[in-house]
């Protein structure tokens, strides 16, 4: 009870770890489980592991016995696959251009043949060790690259590429992996692809498609005409997971995570009520997972397979991984693209591998161990790659993306939370001005009219950190909270003006704070003292025009700000400066500096005689 107990303390200590110290978190999980597995049986009694996920009957010692530990480690990874399928979005093809494409096409095929042919002719392993060990280096997952790139201002093209290869390439890759591993198990005993291995390999092909695509479809029958409960969805969905995973193994032996895999694509592109819903369970439920599955994989490594890394040939294969396959797949990819060749050299460097390269290559593993010659290699190879990249990416990406010129000078993208009719006029303003802009807000309506006026917006819970691993937010430096509860806005600014707020974090005052104009009220607070959530949504419900007035000078500038203050239905928010800068307004907006050539921006009634656009 203790072992397993400790095995899920240990799990979310490291997640809370990775959080803390800003690393992707399957870097302390694995790391927690090599110490209390394989590295504790150096200085233990009798050579035991601290934590031993496996049941040994000579010591009777371990939690569980081999086959229901494999059983655990097949279904909870079939669950994490299931839900990085619901993420994969095939719109999503057409709009991250040519580069990702080609990515995502030359990538498997590069890897899988250059790095067949390093692990065969560096490592020495037979060919059929080889092909899976190069399976399943393919992927780049997000999960890993998102906490390193989340404090570092990228270029959005290079953050841009990064992020839809490693979401479009993860179930790609782990499809892969699972074809190949079943291509293998189905060779024959002599290794010889025979025409019963080909039917054997074509039957699990065609169950595992066949019960994914029926299940998506099945599921998305019963969401729609409402037969299953709200409170019984997720766990519902959950049940049809798994049963798709055991029945589809038992008709087609091994053809269980194919399955899932496919299943989570399907559903993910069908029109799904409640697929957010879903989705927001699966990512809760895959953290518990991970957390738990990478220290006991990690501490069912024997240490005899650990010391099989002590040997020169890994740091050349790893070395050969990282400097010329990497490099191959990113210049082969971009070769017409935008980039210059130091956008290409950064993205060449950034190709750390995730849970599912570790996942999968435990999973593998076991299942070969003893079956195959060389099956012993495949999770202490994969988890070096794993940790190697992991652990250079993590923490050499800044000095690097420093030295090659990558990081975005300014940080001048705009987060704005609520998604109001006030908020969207201000977002198309800013967008139509060439800024970045993001829009966040709990209801779905608000980001469904957002979406339909060309805007970028996610429907988030701003409690959790969701937000956090969006990429699209890597340049942002302002931030404004326009919801209409005041304890969500103040919620906002303390919470990420650290991370959004670079600029400038502002929020609505609220009805305590209305007419004060003194010193006493917060910096944060935005627009005007007279502009509380009430009068932002009225004035934008009733005037929903933006309008531009040219100051040269401060008495100018005091005098319109004046007028407005006065009109009580319009809105000071900006000055754009004239290098094209756009700074949010103060409550206190008076004491602005006014240079020759700045706007001043507002919505609402328009006052008399200032106006030049509109």
């Amino acid at each position: 009870m203790l072992e397993l107990a400790s095995i899920i303390m240990l799990g979310i200590f490291a997640q809370w770890l990775s959080w803390k110290m800003k690393l992707p978190a399957i870097l302390p999980l694995i790391l927690t489980g090599l110490f209390f597995g394989p590295v504790s049986q150096l200085f233990t009694e009798n050579g035991q592991k601290l934590i031993n996920p496996i049941f040994d009957a000579e010591t009777q010692t371990g939690l569980f016995p081999e086959k229901t530990f494999f059983f655990f480690v097949s279904l909870a990874i079939g669950l994490i696959l299931f839900e990085g399928g619901l993420t994969l979005k095939f719109k999503d093809f057409g709009k991250v251009g040519k580069t990702i494409i080609k990515l995502i096409v030359y990538g498997p095929l590069v890897t899988l043949t250059g790095g067949t042919l390093f692990a065969y002719y560096i490592m020495g392993v037979n060919l059929q060790i080889s092909l899976l060990f190069a399976s399943l280096i393919v992927v780049t997952g997000p999960t890993v690259i998102a906490p390193i790139l989340r404090n570092l201002p990228i270029k959005r093209d290079i953050s841009a590429i990064l992020k839809w290869e490693g979401i479009l390439i993860d179930p790609i890759g782990a499809l892969l992996a699972v074809l190949v591993f079943e291509f293998i198990l189905t060779g024959g005993t002599n290794r010889e692809i025979t025409v019963h291995a080909l039917t054997s390999f074509g039957k699990i092909v065609v169950i595992g498609v066949s019960f994914g695509f029926s299940a998506a479809h099945f599921l998305n029958i019963l969401i729609k005409r409402k037969l299953i409960p709200h409170y019984l969805l997720n766990v519902f969905t959950l049940a049809l997971t798994l049963s798709v995973f055991v029945f589809s193994d038992i008709l087609a032996g091994e053809s269980g995570l194919l399955a899932v895999v496919v299943m989570g694509l399907v559903l993910g592109n069908l029109n799904v009520p409640e697929i957010k819903g879903i989705l927001d369970f699966k990512e809760s439920l895959s953290v518990l997972l991970i957390s738990v599955l990478f220290i006991v994989l990690s501490a069912a490594i024997d240490i005899k397979d650990l010391m099989l890394l002590a040997d020169y040939r890994v740091l050349i294969l790893l070395g050969s991984v990282i400097l010329i396959l990497r490099p191959v797949v990113v210049f082969l990819s971009s070769g017409s693209s935008v980039l210059n060749f130091k956008d290409k050299v950064f993205i060449s460097y950034m190709g750390p591998r995730g849970i599912v390269a570790a996942g999968i290559a435990s999973l593998f593993g076991m299942r070969l161990a003893g079956k195959i010659e060389g099956a012993e290699y495949i999770i202490p190879l994969v988890f070096l790659v794993v940790l190697g990249t992991v652990i250079i990416n993590a923490l050499t990406a800044r000095p690097v993306a420093k030295i090659l010129g990558v990081l975005e000078k300014k940080s001048d993208g705009f987060l704005i939370v609520g998604a109001s009719s006030g908020a969207r006029l201000l977002a198309k303003y800013l967008k139509n001005n060439g800024k970045h802009v993001v829009l966040t807000d709990n209801s779905a309506p608000h980001i469904e009219k957002a979406k339909e006026e060309g805007l970028i917006a996610y429907k988030a819970d701003i409690y959790s950190d969701e937000i956090i691993n969006n990429f699209d937010l890597l340049d942002v430096g302002y931030l404004l909270a326009l919801t209409p509860s005041d304890d969500l806005n103040r919620f906002v600014i303390e919470k990420y003006k650290k991370i959004y707020g670079e600029n400038g974090a502002f929020r609505l005052i609220n009805d305590g704070e209305y007419g004060h104009n003194d010193s006493t009220l917060p910096q944060q607070c935005a627009f005007s003292c007279y502009t509380d959530y009430n009068i932002f949504a009225e004035t934008a419900r009733d005037y929903p025009v933006i309008h531009e007035v040219e100051i040269n000078t401060r008495e100018e500038y005091k005098n319109i700000i004046d007028k407005i203050n006065k009109l009580r239905n319009s809105v000071p928010v900006f000055i754009k400066k004239a290098n094209g800068n756009i700074d949010i307004l103060p409550y206190n907006n008076k004491d602005i500096n006014v240079e020759k050539g700045d706007v001043l921006v507002y919505f609402g009634k328009e006052v008399e005689d200032t106006s030049i656009k509109s």
